[in-house]
């Protein structure tokens, strides 16, 4: 038998959710599926869609929460609220391991506990400082506001993407030109 953690695929399955909302219901299990979740969504609700979000936003404002002690009390929140025994499985031919979720609970219901679970793994294992919003967003002008998980090894992720992190560089060269002229 294996524990399944709930760890790093869940926080970045969030992650991925927030920086790139899905068009529909089929696009968010489809999304949790690539990110490891293995177990269908059963009783479909016609509200599932907007019910994930609201799930998406209320987990953004751990993300933005700047303060430990506050973000360890939102997130206990979020794991008090979808609560729910853990029981052993084997299903897809995985082995037993542990589920923390009933087999019949909706997808905004079985996302909260995965999503709260994964965060607080991540966050008591790697760091309370290791989610955040990306750095490039801090400047003036930048408008990204990407979720950045710091899976690294260092523990120094700023920015969301090469990309990001390529911008920032550019504007801090040129302020430096700038100052010096």
């Amino acid at each position: 038998m294996h524990i399944n953690p709930y760890g790093e695929y869940a926080v970045l399955l969030a992650a991925s959710l927030a920086n790139e909302w899905p068009d529909n219901r089929e696009d968010i299990s489809d999304r949790a599926q690539a990110f490891g979740m293995q177990t269908p969504f059963a009783n479909a609700k016609p509200d599932d869609y907007a019910a994930v979000r609201t799930v998406i936003d209320q987990w953004l404002a751990i993300v933005d929460e700047p303060l430990p002690e506050r973000r360890a009390e939102l997130l206990n929140q979020h794991l008090a609220a979808a609560a729910a025994y853990p029981r052993l499985t084997n299903h897809d031919d995985e082995g037993w391991h542990l589920h923390f979720r009933d087999a019949d609970q909706t997808l905004p219901h079985v996302l909260e506990a995965v999503i709260s679970v994964g965060t607080a793994l991540h966050l008591t294992t790697r760091g309370m400082h290791r989610l955040h919003r990306c750095d490039a967003g801090n400047d003036p002008g930048d408008t990204c506001r990407n979720v950045v998980v710091d899976i690294t090894r260092n523990g120094r992720q700023r920015y969301c993407s090469v990309r990001c992190a390529n911008r920032a560089t550019v504007r801090r060269h040129r302020a430096r030109l700038a100052g010096t002229q």
